[in-house]
């Protein structure tokens, strides 16, 4: 063996060397990453950086080549990522105090710009975290408490993933959106005196709507009344003999057609109520 040495040392450790340079400059990543290529401080290019739409396996993942010792690799992962934000109060346009906890979804769309003017990821987050404080603070504190439980919530929402955004850039970041946990009000007191304000006016509004309802079959009852009478009138004019049969059977049926009446009448055939039994004119 150490005859063996003495022949070959100079093969034996170019080599190692070899092998220890390969091993140093293959780089692997995977899909759920991507690497950002840094030569002497300065972020030179990227490898499988996100791309909207990709597809699968096109993007750019597997084994890389770097040069050793003189370009090191930071890896960033390219999925959504979550910022969740510090619970804290704000006050509404309905001076009501709420209790907020938001979370926002982000992920990095430019690494070479995150590296530079962030550094790591958990800079980003550090950056966006007072942030996204603070436009949480600001939209909300523009909307009242009953417009967060409406449609209008989305669009504050909306709002406020627009605005942070619009920052996150600086970092390489995209804002997918902004959610809210939770945005009630503090338990105890104002909770309570919130809900009965909600609740009288739950019961005016539906007050008001039961009147108008009133109001309106009003008026419909009166036009078809109205109605009524002048096609019963038009009837009269154009054939009263027919209109008077018409009126002595609606009698006859109230008279005679009740099924629950017990009451016994006696008539002479000849009465008059009975004529249009008759046939006589």
């Amino acid at each position: 063996m150490q005859q063996l040495w003495e022949t070959y040392k100079l093969a034996i450790i170019a080599l190692a060397v070899l092998v220890v340079g390969i091993a140093a400059s293959v780089v692997e990543v995977p899909e759920t990453q991507e690497a950002v290529v840094i030569r002497t401080g300065e972020p030179v290019r990227v490898w499988n950086q996100y791309t909207p739409n990709a597809a699968y396996g096109r993007t750019g993942a597997g084994l890389h080549l770097r040069i050793p010792f003189i370009e090191e690799v930071q890896r960033i992962d390219k999925r959504v990522q979550d910022l969740d934000m510090q619970p804290q109060q704000v006050l509404s346009t309905d001076q009501l105090r709420l209790e907020v906890d938001a979370y926002a979804r982000y992920r990095i769309v430019d690494p070479i710009k995150m590296v530079r003017n962030a550094g790591t990821v958990e800079n980003v987050e550090a950056q966006l975290s007072p942030i996204l404080s603070s436009v949480v603070r600001q939209q909300l504190g523009r909307q009242s408490f009953q417009s967060l439980l409406t449609a209008e919530r989305g669009e504050t929402m909306h709002a406020i993933s627009a605005l942070l955004d619009k920052e996150a850039r600086e970092y390489g970041a995209q804002v997918i959106d902004v959610r809210l946990k939770r945005a009630d009000l503090p338990s105890g007191t104002p909770l309570s005196s919130a809900f009965t304000r909600m609740e009288t006016a739950r019961q005016q509004e539906a007050a008001t709507i039961i009147a108008k309802g009133q109001k309106d079959a009003q008026i419909i009852r009166a036009d078809a009344d109205a109605q009524a009478a002048k096609i019963y009138a038009d009837a009269y004019g154009k054939d009263p003999k027919f209109y008077d049969f018409y009126r002595a059977m609606q009698s006859y049926d109230t008279t005679f057609g009740s099924k629950d009446s017990k009451s016994t009448i006696i008539l002479s055939p000849d009465n008059e109520y009975l004529r249009q039994f008759r046939g006589t004119p």
